[in-house]
């Protein structure tokens, strides 16, 4: 909704700012267009006067200087500077000229009139006064509109934008009541269903059972735990605009739970799943949960296009002070380099891999690291496997080791097909 508020508010500044500008065009428009018109007029006057006006009888503001065979006559109140004598002695074809003299203008056709030179003086200073008469009646014409446009326009754009916008609003709406009542509902059932894996799990530990299916309940118990917190998650987002606070994350603790919980798939389709690490601490600003799914997402995908037998690799470094890179490999079918845009968009979907695949992990992969200010990024050769990293800024200057060698600490984990790797 605040986003749509935006939206409307940014769209009424536009729309306001093109009317405003189009109203000064259109005004400056006529305005040039009268004034080239008073231009021609005056020039007509000019003419006008040079055909039909005699020295004794010139128009108003008008005065003539006639030269025949070197004798020059002139309309009395000549005013001083005239006439322009180079001018009248070169006198020939229309030759039009403007004159300042003293503060005043004159505009000014010398031109030759049978065996006499003629010379036309006119005072601008009408003209130049019905000018600026003109200029100002437009300059309050233009305020006048614009005051007009600041008022109707945002009112007018607001109106026809709630209009507009009144079908969006309510599907978003039964969107967000439809996602919160859902998230609602399921914290319930999640909610048992966590507490009954907790039971479980004391009631293994007391019973002295078997390790392996104590680690499983473990597994069990966090598994709940983490999908109670995605659920909690969409409701807040639901609810509430607000930004999930950001907190220090541990992303090497992140690639172990989830390649952990990842266990019993891998061994049914014969994989092995490797988390690796250089020395260092590999902590971010960031929500856990949210990138506990950019993990959970990059995993699951490549399970799903390596076939039995294959290895996943996730690896954790620091490339820079400033930078934690997560990078998950796999020795699967890969894809092509030029595809690698369109994997992360939405709803679009490979043709290989197993199981069903709606074509939204990879997306919101993009969406969540792009949240955090992160990158990732892709590289692919068909049958030569994929691997897809993720950078993003550190917590603190973060500690690299370019110079070691990497050194292995595997532990192995009571799953034939997962190891955790310290290098």
């Amino acid at each position: 909704m605040a986003a749509l508020t935006r939206t409307r508010w940014s769209i009424t500044a536009r729309l306001t700012l093109l009317a405003t500008g189009i109203v000064l065009v259109i005004e400056c428009v006529i305005y040039l267009i009268t004034a080239h018109m008073r231009e021609n007029d005056t020039r007509h006057d000019l003419m006008w006067a040079m055909e039909h006006s005699s020295i004794s009888k010139p128009p108003a503001c008008t005065w003539l200087v006639v030269e025949r065979d070197g004798v020059v006559a002139e309309t009395a109140g000549l005013p001083d500077g005239f006439p322009l004598s180079e001018s009248l002695r070169h006198a020939g074809e229309p030759r039009f000229e403007q004159i300042e003299i003293d503060g005043q203008s004159y505009r000014v056709l010398t031109q030759r009139r049978g065996d006499e030179s003629v010379q036309v003086v006119l005072d601008e200073r009408f003209h130049l006064l019905e000018r600026q008469n003109l200029l100002i009646a437009f300059s309050v014409a233009l305020l006048l509109s614009a005051l007009t446009v600041v008022v109707v326009v945002p009112a007018g754009s607001r109106f026809l934008f709630n209009q507009a916008i009144k079908p969006l609003n309510e599907a978003l709406a039964r969107q967000q009541r439809f996602v919160a009542d859902a998230s609602h509902e399921l914290r319930a059932p999640l909610t048992q269903l966590h507490t009954r894996a907790q039971l479980l799990a004391r009631k293994v530990d007391r019973m002295k059972c078997p390790e392996a299916l104590a680690e499983e309940m473990r597994r069990l118990v966090n598994g709940t735990r983490q999908l109670g917190d995605v659920v909690d998650d969409i409701l807040r987002s639901a609810i509430s605009a607000e930004q999930p606070r950001s907190a220090l994350v541990d992303l090497a603790e992140l690639a172990d739970e989830v390649v952990a919980a990842e266990d019993a798939r891998a061994s049914e389709t014969g994989l092995v799943l490797e988390v690796r690490q250089t020395p260092g601490q590999f902590l971010v600003p960031g929500e856990a949960s949210a990138l506990r799914r950019v993990v959970t997402a990059l995993v699951d995908n490549a399970i799903g296009h390596t076939p039995a037998d294959g290895t996943i690799v996730v690896t954790l470094e620091t490339p820079t002070r400033t930078t934690v890179r997560l990078s998950v490999r796999d020795n699967g079918i890969g894809f092509d380099q030029a595809d690698e845009r369109s994997l992360f968009e939405r709803f679009n979907r490979g043709t290989a891999g197993r199981g069903q695949r709606f074509g939204i992990g990879l997306s919101l992969v993009r969406e969540i690291v792009e949240a955090h200010h992160g990158t990732v990024s892709a590289e692919g050769r068909p049958g030569a496997g994929a691997v897809f990293t993720v950078d993003l800024p550190a917590a603190t200057p973060a500690i690299t080791w370019p110079s070691l060698a990497p050194v292995s600490v595997t532990r192995r984990t009571r799953s034939t097909g997962v190891h955790i790797a310290r290098r």
